[in-house]
């Protein structure tokens, strides 16, 4: 065959079909016809939504009895709060809205507080979603509009005018769109990796944010698991370690629950790479305990079990359960079935690692009993920026931020030409998402309201400065 012939290959299965007519950005823009961005702004409550205090105990079901009333008082703290822990609530307001059909693994609960530093396998520090209790696969427009309406709520907290919130919302939406149309003139490759932590600020234009960062990575560097055993054990004469109880954050299990959670690591372990059996198998397990975590996932089981090596150094893994996702009884809603479920702890870590550019290397999952757990390392020098507390010039350059690491965690799942194509170059869809956030943040403010007023009337019990 002469050098110059087109060499005609069979279609592979799993890989690009020939290249055809319509490219993915131009069927991104032709979306447009069937859902003007503009119409991305519209929310409206529905008829049959269910009452706040009916959500808060429905999303309470199967969970540790005495924990709940700690849930409900950190949801009952304030508006951005109560969003936290109403994911649910929201995919029910969300599932009957129109969006443009584009599929993305979803974080599910992307508000701005779920964002944060981790520490890779060598200890650098990495920025990026950093929680994935409620990821599935679902329309990319969820996603964003729960982190455009934390934003508006933060700032809402912090005192910062409605101008400045309604700002950050758009400029989060901004972010995202300016970083998807990036990433779609990347090679794949580069754009599979794009955006290193150290180009984020300045990409971003979030130089306001550099003091906070540097103040969030120097406490996240000290954040390990060394410090929380020195802070929560006790040395016992014969040289091991035991945790000490701290009720109700911290306490020790009995004998049996702590056996039943150390057995479950031999599970845990074949859910990780080989290459990681040698580096656990030179650590011995040494106590468990229950630990709260979290404002959504309190009520939850949740163990901390401590490791030790031969020299006495302490890692500390977390052993959490895993719970449906709060989303997935409204996918199929927006056209976007759920298939069966194995594990749900399998489902966060796969949808975690499709997310996050670096992501724990001990991440894995097992079971405790009959209940699926996931499992991860505690305290892996992680911190987080608390968006309540930022200035509102700060707000601005942490949603620009959050927007950017978003559209990069959706894009490993999506092709970004499409919402590239979508989303075009005009600040059409900024602006709508901005007004849709101001308008949910209306409605999560009197959802809290609500709730609050539940809580006087002593429908629901509430634990607070928990």
């Amino acid at each position: 065959m002469p050098a110059t012939d087109t060499v005609r290959l069979p279609e592979v299965e799993g890989f690009a079909p020939p290249r055809g007519a319509t490219s993915p950005k131009e069927h991104g823009k032709a979306l447009r016809g069937r859902l003007p961005r503009a119409e991305q702004a519209r929310f409206t409550t529905r008829p049959g939504r269910p009452a706040v205090a009916d959500a808060v105990e429905s999303s309470a079901r199967g969970r540790i009895e005495e924990l709940i009333p700690i849930r409900t008082g950190r949801m009952a703290a304030g508006p951005f709060a109560f969003l936290r822990g109403a994911a649910g609530l929201m995919g029910h307001d969300l599932a009957p809205l129109p969006h443009t059909g584009l599929g993305a693994q979803l974080c599910g609960d992307a508000h701005a507080a779920n964002f944060g530093l981790y520490a890779d396998a060598r200890g650098a520090l990495t920025i990026d979603i950093n929680d994935f209790d409620e990821t599935v696969h679902g329309p990319w427009e969820w996603d964003l509009k729960r982190l455009a309406t934390s934003l508006v709520l933060a700032g809402r907290e912090s005192g910062a005018g409605e101008d400045a919130c309604r700002d950050a919302a758009r400029d989060a939406a901004g972010a995202y769109r300016r970083t998807m149309r990036l990433l779609a003139r990347l090679p794949v490759l580069d754009a599979w990796n794009a955006l290193p932590d150290e180009e984020l600020v300045s990409r971003t234009d979030a130089h306001d944010l550099l003091g906070t960062l540097e103040r969030v990575a120097q406490k996240a560097r000290r954040n390990t698991s060394a410090r929380f055993a020195e802070r929560n054990t006790v040395e016992l004469p014969d040289g091991t370690r035991r945790f000490t109880d701290a009720p109700p954050v911290l306490r020790r299990v009995d004998d049996a629950e702590a056996a039943a959670v150390a057995a479950s690591l031999a599970d845990y372990l074949r859910t990780l790479p080989p290459d990681r059996h040698p580096l656990l198998a030179r650590y011995r397990v040494q106590d468990v305990a229950f630990r709260i975590v979290g404002t959504g996932s309190v009520g939850t089981r949740s163990y901390v079990v401590l490791l030790l090596d031969h020299r006495g150094g302490p890692l500390v893994l977390q052993v959490k359960e895993a719970r449906p996702s709060a989303l997935a009884p409204f996918t199929a809603a927006a056209g976007f079935p759920q298939p069966p479920v194995a594990h749900e702890g399998r489902r966060i870590v796969l949808g975690q690692k499709q997310m996050q550019v670096v992501s724990d290397s001990l991440l894995g999952w097992t079971s405790v009993g009959k209940r699926p757990y996931q499992v991860r390392q505690f305290r892996n020098r992680k911190g987080s920026v608390d968006p309540v507390e930022l200035l509102p010039e700060q707000l601005d350059d942490y949603a620009r931020m959050t927007g950017a690491l978003l559209a990069r965690a959706h894009a490993h799942s999506l092709d970004p030409r499409l919402v590239a194509g979508y989303a075009g170059r005009s600040d059409e869809l900024d602006e709508a998402v901005a007004d849709f956030a101001r308008a949910y943040a209306d409605r999560t403010e009197a959802d809290h309201a609500e709730l609050l007023k539940a809580v006087a009337a002593g429908r629901l019990a509430a634990e607070t400065g928990v």
